[in-house]
């Protein structure tokens, strides 16, 4: 669940361009030339590690029991 939730927030983000943000603060700070599908890829992950921390939290185990 939280892949998706980091998905749609950085769909909402994008609304706000927000994403040229991100894109220019990699160019800067990395000498790297990314694209919107790296951004998206980039909530992906992050979502990706809030999904392992829910489940090593034992978050799924209680909810799956219930």
């Amino acid at each position: 669940m939280a892949i998706i939730t980091f998905l749609i927030v950085g769909w909402i983000l994008n609304w706000f361009k927000f994403e040229q943000l991100i894109i220019q603060a990699f160019k800067e700070l990395f000498s790297k030339e990314i694209t919107k599908a790296t951004y998206y890829f980039l909530f992906f992950c992050v979502g990706v590690l809030g999904e392992i921390f829910l489940f090593f939290q034992g978050a799924y185990y209680e909810y799956f029991l219930h």
